[in-house]
Parts: C-alpha cells; sequence; structure tokens
C-alpha cells in the first residue's frame, strides 16, 4: 500500500496500487509490431490498457493489456474503464536496463500536472489514468522484459481520514443504492461509454444524480460545505480505495479546496454475484483537503511497479515453450545406406558411418539441418562459457560454469566426430580447446548471409609421439614439407583451425547490439548446404584410411584420382552462392592459435577449470599475451612506423 503522512490524530488515506496484467495476445502483437513495424525505432508509442471494477474479493486491482492495445481506436471490453499509456520498446537489454524511469516518470507526471491546471481532465479524465511500459523483447529466446508505471501525483500534504470507509449500505438505503445504480447506467448510456472512470455524485434521501467533471459549476450550485465524487474502482479491498483515486484527488484539491474543506468518496464497486447485480461492497468515506494552494511546478510523483519479490525491478516472461516451433522427430537412413552399398558405392564402409558418435553443438538453423542429415539425435540442454563473457565468482554461478564445463569435457570424450554450429565466434573456442586437447576430429561450419565456410580441423598427434612426430603410418612421414608447395600434401596434423587465421582473440561479440546486428540470417538456403557439406566432409574423412590426418584436397585436386571412394577429402570448402561456387583451400596451423597452438593446450591439460576460468573472466588481451599475439602485433606497428620513417627520408 501507498500511505501518506500528516496529522497524527488522524488515520491517513492509503491506496492500493495497479498490478500488471499483460496477456499473451499482447506479447505476439508486440513480436509482431516490433519484426514488421518497429524494428529499431525506439520512439514512443501510444498503447491503451483497461481496469475492470467487478472482480471477486481477494483479486488485485489489475491494469490490463492485451492483443488490442496497439490499437487506438479499438472498443474498451464491457464493463472496463479505459487508461492510456506510452510503450517504450528498446533495442537492447542495455538500453533497458539504463533508461532513465525518473525522466520517464518526470514527463508523464507533467502531462496529467498540465491536463489538471488547463482543465483538460474535466473535458477528458480518462488523461488522469496514465500509464507508462517499459520493453525489451528478446526475440532470440522470447523472453519479455517489461516495467510498469502508474504515474500518480503526490499531494504536499497528508489526507486525512474524517470518516469511515464504510461499506456503501451503512450510508445509503436500498431506495438510494438503486437510484445510484440507474443515474450511473443513464450517464454512461448518454455518453455511448460502458464505464465512467469518475463522476460527480448529489444525493438526499430519495434521490442519487450523477453528472460528469466539467458539469461541476452547474451541478454543485449552491453547495458550501461539502462535494460527493465517484470514481469507478478496480480494488475490492473493504479498507483501501484503488490507485485511480490518486490523481483525481489531487484534480479536486487543486480545482475545489479553495471552496471546501472536505470531500466525500464514493468507490464504485460494480460486480455481478449469482446473475445479480451487486455494489453494495462500494466504499464510501471523507477525506479533508489540503489547505495549502499548490505551486505551479509539478507535484512529486511515483508509480514504478514492484517486481514479484517486492522490490523496485522489472519483470520478465518466458513465452518460449508457445511461440517456438516444435523440432521434428527423428526418423532412420540405415536402409539407404545399405542400398548405397549394393551398386552404387560398393566399398564404402558401412561400419566407420553407422558407428560413429557426433556431437552437435548450436541447434539453430544449420544446427538443425546437420541434425536432419544425420538423422539419430539426443538434446542436451546447456549453457557453454566464453571467452569475453566474465563467470561471477559467487558459489551457485561459478559451480555451475563448472559442471558445464564438465558436461563439456565428457561429451566430447565419449564422442567421436565434433561438430561446431553456434552463431558466435567465441562459443566455439572451448569446444575447440577441449577436442583438440582430446584429439577428437572436429567439423566447424559458419554462414553469412551468402556464404559459407566448412571445414575439419587439424588433428593434433597423439600425446604419446615425440614432438616431431607424424602419425606412425602416415605417407608424409619420411617426406620434408617445406621442399613442398606451400598448400599441397599438407597433412591433417598441420592443418589449421577456426581460428588459426585470426590475429586477435575470441570476445563477447553480442554485447550490447541491436536485434539486426543479433540476426544471423542466411539465404534461405545456405544453412542446408552448408550442413549438408559438413556431414559429407565428415563422411569423407572416416571413409580415408588416415582418418583426420588425411592429407587435405585443394582445388588443384579436382581433376584428379580422389583418395576415398567418396571424393575428395578437403581442409575447407568455402561457398559464394551469389555466384554459385565453391572453392577448396588449404591453410597451415598457427603457432600463436588461441585456441590450438601448444601453448594453450599446454595451460588447459595442466590447469584445467582454472586456465578456463581466467579466459573467461578476462578481457581478450590474455589470450593474446599468453599466444604471443600481443608481442606480434607490437613487432607489426613497430616495422610500419620504422618503413614508414623510411619513406619520410626520401
Amino acid at each position: 500500500m501507498a500511505a501518506t503522512t500528516g496529522d497524527p490524530g488522524l488515520s491517513k488515506l492509503q491506496f492500493a496500487p495497479f498490478s500488471s496484467a499483460l496477456d499473451v495476445g499482447f506479447w505476439h502483437e508486440l513480436t509482431q509490431k516490433k519484426l514488421n513495424e518497429y524494428r529499431l525505432d525506439e520512439a514512443p508509442k501510444d498503447i491503451k490498457g483497461y481496469y475492470y471494477n467487478g472482480d471477486s474479493a481477494g483479486l488485485p486491482a489489475r491494469l490490463t493489456l492485451e492483443f488490442s492495445a496497439f490499437d487506438m481506436s479499438a472498443p474498451t471490453p464491457a464493463r472496463c474503464c479505459p487508461a492510456i499509456g506510452t510503450l517504450y520498446n528498446t533495442n537492447t537489454l542495455e538500453s533497458f536496463k539504463t533508461a532513465d524511469k525518473k525522466l520517464l516518470l518526470e514527463q508523464a507526471a507533467n502531462e496529467i500536472w498540465e491536463s489538471i491546471k488547463s482543465g483538460a481532465a474535466l473535458e477528458n479524465p480518462v488523461l488522469l489514468n496514465k500509464f507508462l511500459l517499459l520493453t525489451f523483447a528478446d526475440l532470440k529466446k522470447y523472453h519479455f522484459y517489461y516495467w510498469f508505471c502508474y504515474p500518480a501525483l503526490c499531494l504536499p500534504e497528508s489526507l486525512p481520514l474524517i470518516q469511515g470507509p464504510v461499506g456503501l449500505d451503512q450510508r445509503f438505503s436500498l431506495k438510494q443504492i438503486q437510484a445510484l445504480e440507474c443515474a450511473y447506467d443513464n450517464l454512461c448510456q448518454t455518453e455511448g461509454v460502458t464505464a465512467l472512470p469518475y463522476f460527480l455524485i448529489k444525493y438526499d434521501e430519495n434521490t442519487v444524480l450523477v453528472s460528469l467533471l466539467k458539469c461541476y459549476s452547474d451541478f454543485f450550485q449552491g453547495q458550501r460545505t461539502k462535494i460527493t465524487i465517484g470514481v469507478y474502482d478496480p480494488c475490492n479491498l473493504a479498507q483501501y480505495p484503488g490507485w485511480p483515486l490518486r490523481n483525481f484527488l489531487v484534480l479536486a484539491a487543486h480545482r475545489w479546496s479553495s471552496s471546501f474543506q472536505s470531500v466525500e468518496v464514493l468507490c464504485f464497486r460494480d460486480r455481478t454475484m449469482q446473475g445479480a447485480r451487486d455494489v453494495v461492497h462500494s466504499i464510501i468515506f471523507e477525506v479533508k483537503l489540503p489547505e495549502m494552494a499548490f505551486s505551479p511546478d509539478c507535484p512529486k510523483a511515483v508509480g514504478w511497479e514492484k517486481n514479484q519479490k517486492g522490490g523496485m525491478g522489472p519483470r520478465m516472461v518466458n513465452l518460449s515453450e508457445c511461440m517456438d516451433p516444435k523440432r521434428l522427430a527423428e526418423s532412420s537412413v540405415d536402409l539407404n545406406l545399405k542400398l548405397m552399398c549394393w551398386r552404387l558405392v560398393p566399398t564404402l564402409d558401412l561400419d566407420k558411418v553407422v558407428s560413429v558418435k557426433c556431437l552437435l553443438l548450436g541447434a539453430g538453423t544449420l544446427g538443425c539441418s546437420v541434425a536432419r542429415t544425420l538423422m539419430n539425435a539426443m538434446g542436451f540442454n546447456m549453457s557453454i562459457p566464453m571467452p569475453g563473457h566474465p563467470v561471477n565468482f559467487s558459489s551457485v554461478t561459478l559451480e555451475q560454469a563448472r559442471k558445464d564445463v564438465e558436461q563439456l569435457e565428457q561429451l566430447i570424450e565419449n564422442h567421436d566426430v565434433i561438430f561446431l554450429l553456434m552463431d558466435t565466434r567465441e562459443s566455439r573456442w572451448l569446444p575447440a580447446v577441449i577436442a583438440a586437447s582430446k584429439r577428437k576430429l572436429v567439423i566447424n561450419a559458419a554462414l553469412g548471409f551468402d556464404t559459407f565456410v566448412v571445414m575439419r580441423h587439424g588433428l593434433k598427434k597423439p600425446k604419446q609421439q615425440g614432438a616431431g612426430d607424424l602419425c606412425p603410418n602416415h605417407p608424409m612421414a619420411s617426406a620434408d614439407l617445406l621442399g613442398s608447395s606451400l598448400f599441397a600434401n599438407i597433412p591433417g596434423y598441420k592443418l589449421g583451425c577456426y581460428f588459426c587465421n585470426d590475429v586477435v582473440a575470441p570476445g563477447d561479440s553480442t554485447r550490447d547490439r541491436t536485434l539486426d546486428q543479433q540476426c544471423t540470417v542466411s539465404r534461405p538456403g545456405l544453412a542446408m548446404i552448408a550442413g549438408a557439406l559438413a556431414v559429407e566432409l565428415m563422411v569423407s574423412v572416416l571413409q580415408h584410411p588416415e582418418g583426420g590426418y588425411a592429407i587435405a584436397s585443394s582445388s588443384d585436386d579436382r581433376m584428379n584420382e580422389p583418395p576415398t571412394s567418396l571424393g575428395l577429402v578437403p581442409h575447407q570448402i568455402r561457398g559464394f552462392l551469389s555466384r554459385f561456387d565453391n572453392v577448396l583451400p588449404v591453410s597451415l596451423a598457427f603457432d600463436k592459435c588461441t585456441a590450438c597452438s601448444s601453448k594453450v593446450l599446454d595451460h588447459y591439460e595442466r590447469e584445467g577449470f582454472n586456465f578456463l576460468a581466467k579466459v573467461f573472466n578476462s578481457s581478450h588481451s590474455f589470450l593474446e599475451d599468453l599466444t604471443g599475439l600481443t608481442l606480434l602485433h607490437q613487432e607489426t606497428q613497430a616495422a610500419e612506423i620504422w618503413d614508414m620513417s623510411d619513406d619520410e627520408t626520401f
């Protein structure tokens, strides 16, 4: 409850705040507006809600928003009062968190105050019922963050209760109650509405009259002691009025306190019980109006809604279960595999294909395309810690990160081939390191808008072999690699990984990005093409006698005899859909790679999670310092400065 303070001799009036009630249809409509209309537009938008005063006892006073909230011309539901609002939909969670809530509240309060001073609120009382809605829609996860505000102006002094509150049946006779119902209904019918938020009341023992606020002068002509006002009250508590009364009392104090010392308030509550109309649970009370006149400045305002825990903070609703499409079920490919061996590829080693255990990391469009091609699948829901995404050193968060790493290590240990199919660069770092340490074959696929890369990571030599040894039965064991062409006859253990071509360490690539910047949209066939090629590359590698140590095929080998019954075994496949072309480049492992270099693997194998925690919680410079990239950058910069100095001497 929000209480006033003041004269200790009288009890003080308290108000029951609104509770936000946002229908699922509202979030569906906001999703469509964001995608098709708002996009990156953060300008405030007009919306509307409504509240009802016929709830059963025990229910909170609710301000409801549904799918029609964005249509300002949509009719208000029967027996409900409208409330006008402003939507502030932010593009990022960071913008949502840092929005100036105080300023937003002050702006709304000023609008209400101006409507009171100008008299506009008398002409249109709905102007007193403003609300604000601050939102961020995470359409990747269908998580919606929101914070409601119901601006209420504060009186310059307290509102002491003179009488009440009491039930209406303790002050009105049955005849008066019936007269009130009839008068209210007739006024609503005359105005063409199903409910009026505020109204004026005049009564005696036999009659009850009601009127609009703008008719104040004529309606109360001749009255000198007090006036009676009515409010359509969404609260059903016996001792407290609802939130809409607050701004109405400010209006009354500002415009009528010079004429009257007190005001009688009737909180009109209208519900149907067992088919019969019931308004006797309405309450009536009298309050003393402030004696001090208002200054021209807008009064202080309150109104931000508390969260579910009772603190000042936003709320979040997760609608992923009712908004995400369902995954297709698995199906078998055993029959097709066997039919292939009958005539097309009789030398195909089916056992290697059927028995291989694949771990797919990433279950988006690309991951689902790979899973659909492989056709056997079991799901794990887990979070992969990443460089640039700090792990907080609280017992719960740190322990959860440790469990996630242990689970990932165990999954990689239990599988033969690891597919990296995630959206971000940094999310591929940890599985790339673990897989390199465990000597697992890694197939990596990444998409652009109309380009893709599919590659196998270089497979490190078994740990028991010498530092300069090749796989014992590898055909290059006695060859001089340096005497050959730079990108010809490169064995699998010298091939680079996904990070070998980078000279910067992975970091947080999604921080404070707008929805379109997070977007991983590609041409519609790209994910299926890349996903299928990733699976085919794996199968080709498995069919080669040397497996992951196989010499990389390049574009120059396309006219040569293929090394396997299924064709070439490339290191990379880079596709350009705009010109419907693929190339097969080959790249060497980089001794300063932030993922597969010996320095990174040695630290990981010695220190385990402690080393990983340093990477997660440090800036990208930690990996760059460790691998020597920082020194390389400095030497490169020094060389550029030297060259520039030489040029300046001419």
